[in-house]
């Protein structure tokens, strides 16, 4: 391990940017905490943290200067991997001859600084979605062959965080080229520095930067203990029985309570890290001689995402919350092996009524056990 003094952490950015990344990273936008480009480290959220309840999310000063002294905000990793909105092809048609031509795949070359360890495990679920199976999406494989990961481990925890509980945090335990943890206080301001790729050490090597004391890693240990001890909420729920829980109990009264306070409203899907819904829509102009294809964003709380031709399948919001919520940690195991939850909470925090999937879950583990 290697120490960089946070004064020197501008020789990263310069370095990353000489080697042709787009450093993206934590920056304050309209009073939150979001991912965009960076070009200088002035542009962090230095001094700043988030205050994170159910239904709530505030930024504050913090005491000191830490560089990444946050949580996480209602952006995840997911929007450059598997964009928003992404046109998929266009067509012409001029004099009686139809041309079509596909949107050409240009991946950028970025480094993603400041990942969390959840939201490492986010993208590995995402890429079993996207890599793996008969249909690999080659948009996000090219993309993701050209990001450079760069986590910050948490020493701090949000009282939304659950991610020991999915055993996904708060400390990067793998895909990350380099991974970081933060040291300031009163007397001193550092960061730990790991290696996990080649790429991470060819950086690592052009930095010159010293090997760590071992009173500096005992720092930064007990910082990532720290986030461990704050995260006094969990999920209550064994993730290797939730899948059978929930199957067990799809009529359960507590979809019908969590139904009442459900706005449908799709924060929940477009601020989580993992889900992959897209819709697709044809456009074309006044003329009908021009088309084009979009590949956007979808949710299952939208009524449309499940219409057939017979009508949706699931016309209620009781129907599409217990679908969101049983796929999200249930059938999602079934489908691809692991939870489709990591634990970062940003579904709790971004949810406009406060719903808490932590309190449904335990509530169904209640009703369950009664049953029993």
């Amino acid at each position: 391990m290697f120490t960089i003094e946070a004064k020197k952490f501008g020789t990263l950015f310069s370095l990353l940017q000489e080697d042709g990344y787009t450093v993206v990273g934590p920056t304050v936008r309209d009073q939150a905490i979001v991912y965009d480009e960076l070009e200088k480290v002035d542009d962090l959220p230095i001094g700043i943290t988030d205050e994170q309840l159910p239904g709530s999310y505030r930024i504050k000063k913090r005491e000191d200067a830490a560089y990444f002294g946050y949580n996480v905000g209602p952006h995840s990793w997911k929007k450059y991997l598997f964009p928003p909105k992404r046109k998929l092809w266009e067509a012409d048609r001029k004099e009686g001859k139809l041309t079509v031509l596909k949107e050409p795949i240009n991946p950028q070359k970025m480094a993603f600084l400041g990942v969390r360890s959840c939201e490492i495990e986010a993208i590995f679920i995402q890429d079993k979605v996207f890599l793996e199976g008969a249909y690999v999406d080659p948009y996000y494989q090219s993309q993701r062959e050209n990001v450079l990961v760069i986590a910050v481990n948490c020493t701090q925890a949000a009282s939304t965080c659950f991610c020991r509980s999915m055993e996904t945090g708060p400390k990067a335990k793998r895909g990350y080229d380099l991974s970081l943890t933060e040291v300031v206080n009163d007397r001193e301001h550092y960061f730990v520095v790991d290696v996990g790729s080649d790429k991470g050490k060819a950086i690592l090597d052009s930095l010159s930067l010293p090997q760590c004391r071992e009173e500096e890693v005992e720092k930064a240990e007990k910082g990532i203990g720290q986030a461990v001890d704050t995260m006094d909420r969990q999920l209550g729920v064994d993730t290797k029985e939730i899948n059978t829980l929930l199957y067990r109990n799809m009529e359960s009264s507590r979809w019908d309570e969590v139904a009442k306070r459900c706005l449908s409203c799709a924060n929940c899907t477009l601020a989580c890290p993992t889900c992959f819904c897209s819709d697709v829509e044809d456009t074309t102009d006044l003329t009908g001689d021009h088309a084009e294809r979009w590949k956007s964003w979808g949710s299952c709380f939208n009524v449309d995402h499940s219409y057939l031709s017979g009508g949706a399948v699931r016309s209620s919001t009781k129907s599409r919350y217990r679908q969101w919520l049983t796929h999200k940690v249930g059938s999602w195991i079934d489908q691809f092996g692991t939870s489709g939850c990591v634990g970062c909470g940003r579904c709790i925090a971004w949810c406009p009524v406060g719903i808490d999937l932590r309190e449904e879950l335990a509530a169904i583990r209640e009703q369950d056990e009664e049953k029993k």
